[in-house]
């Protein structure tokens, strides 16, 4: 029997690193970029991916060359981060709080271009009386709530013109309106995706149309996220989308259907140390602190555990999924029965990759990430940590 170790030019440069390592391969990383900006531009619409997915600026550089306009950040330490790498049209899309509003003005000073975001009267007023205090015009936009999802104003609630009149009237710029449809990520089928992608886009319009009809402006119409971006069949009345798992994918989006394995560009290089032959387990060195506990697929057509396993070149080994983890220990097992060959079939030391559930959470275990290219010149990668 063959073993699971190769000896490809992937391989041969993974050796030198300690695992666990989080391994972004770049060739499929550019792929992706690609394929979301190549769609965005036959939509006609600004592209503006959010980072927190990669906060990485080698990453970001990529998205920006691909073509895009602008970023979304989750929170304000990303936006100095890329204001402090070039970048100048952030939208931060969480609520503002009174508490983040000095470090949002601090960064507008410093000539970032910073929009932020209000689901409510109450931050509204916050808002507006800040920028009186301080002679700031804030740009603000205002959340919409398409899908029941998270946050946001409903397109038709009352509430949505009672915080456009007090950001407009109080001096604040009212920039726009935005949504995120998030409960994509519960469909998986192309008919219900492009049906989602549809009132994502109907009810981020039809906010901005009230606004407008009320008199209040509403130049920005800003809708997104991976699946419904990759699924709208048109974006009538939408002048931007956001999106950021797209960079990498994973296993989530797999079973969305959005995206195969080999599109998978982050993974966590893992090394086996030992066995539980009576139980068919190959035991790793990545728990779930390096792929975090998310178990996204665990609801969805198919169970992955905490990732599915792959050969250290990134080839699927098909039915072996990380089916447990504690901190430091990952459990590798095959799918159904178990494996009677699992210590001959991995070896100890043997060197393995783990595509992840979800791309975000597990970038956030590692405070960098090993890029491979065989046409480049690579290295090191850092990841930006913290709030």
């Amino acid at each position: 029997m063959t073993t699971i170790q190769e000896t490809t030019p992937a391989a041969l440069t993974l050796q030198t690193l300690e695992t666990p390592a989080a391994v972004i391969d770049v060739p499929r990383m550019q792929h992706n970029i690609r394929r979301m900006q190549d769609r965005m531009n036959a939509l006609g619409v600004r592209f503006r991916p959010h980072v927190k997915t990669s906060k990485c600026s080698q990453v970001v550089q990529a998205q920006i060359a691909a073509g895009a306009a602008g970023i979304t950040v989750s929170t304000l330490k990303e936006a100095a981060q890329f204001f402090d790498d070039g970048v100048t049209d952030i939208l931060y899309a969480v609520g503002m709080v009174a508490s983040k509003l000095p470090a949002a003005l601090a960064l507008r000073r410093r000539g970032c271009d910073l929009k932020i975001i209000t689901d409510s009267v109450a931050s509204a007023q916050a808002i507006v009386a800040f920028g009186a205090e301080y002679g700031e015009t804030f740009e603000v936009w205002i959340e919409i709530d398409t899908d029941g999802h998270r946050s946001g104003i409903r397109p038709d609630e009352a509430a949505l013109l009672d915080v456009g009149r007090v950001l407009h009237e109080g001096g604040a710029t009212l920039g726009g309106v935005m949504t995120h449809a998030g409960s994509s990520y519960e469909l998986d089928t192309p008919e219900a995706l492009a049906a989602m992608a549809e009132q994502e886009r109907a009810g981020c319009v039809l906010a901005a149309t009230r606004l407008r009809d009320a008199g209040l402006p509403c130049p920005v119409v800003s809708v997104g996220s991976t699946p419904t971006a990759l699924a709208a069949t048109h974006l009538e009345g939408v002048t931007e989308v956001r999106a950021g798992v797209y960079v990498f994918f994973d296993l989530v989006m797999h079973n969305i259907g959005v995206c195969t394995t080999d599109e998978l560009a982050l993974s966590v290089l893992t090394t086996v140390i030992g066995h539980q032959a009576d139980k068919g387990w190959a035991i790793v060195d990545a728990g779930w602190m390096a792929m975090s506990r998310d178990r996204g697929t665990s609801k969805q057509k198919h169970d992955f555990g905490y990732g599915q396993v792959c050969r250290v070149d990134g080839t699927v080994v098909p039915g072996y999924v990380l089916s447990g983890a504690n901190q430091e220990h990952g459990v590798l097992s095959r799918e159904g029965d178990a494996d009677p060959d699992i210590v001959s079939r991995f070896p100890i030391g043997t060197l393995l990759r783990i595509l992840p559930n979800h791309a975000c959470a597990t970038g956030a275990q590692f405070p960098g990430y090993h890029a491979i290219d065989p046409h480049a010149d690579t290295g090191t990668w850092s990841r930006l940590h913290g709030w």
